[in-house]
């Protein structure tokens, strides 16, 4: 069953799978337009368990929906908001320092 989140939920969702490259890529190899799994694996140079296991969890999160073509699997983003975000996200140009590392694992949780 679809069900509508609020909008903290949906974003804490969106924020989960942008945090995975992998998972980035496909969003972006999406963006395209829709694609098969063996398709989208051979364009990343993965493997098609790899994409399959995150094709999977994107659409748990909501963010990609699956068609059936008889025995094929067709995937394509949720949303056309969503694909908006996504263009308009791989657009923006962040400041930051070059000594200063947010994803520094080390230092996520500390008052550092």
């Amino acid at each position: 069953m679809v069900t509508c989140e609020t909008r903290e939920a949906a974003l804490t969702r969106v924020g989960r799978a942008l945090a995975d490259p992998t998972r980035c890529r496909i969003l972006t190899a999406l963006l395209d337009g829709p694609r098969y799994p063996g398709r989208l694996a051979a364009e990343l140079e993965l493997s098609r368990s790899n994409v399959s296991n995150h094709l999977s969890c994107l659409r748990g999160c909501g963010l990609v929906v699956a068609s059936y073509e008889g025995r094929s699997v067709r995937y394509e983003l949720a949303d056309a908001h969503l694909a908006r975000a996504l263009r308009e996200l791989v657009q923006v140009v962040l400041a930051v320092e070059p000594a200063d590392d947010c994803a520094d694992e080390d230092r996520v949780g500390s008052d550092a």
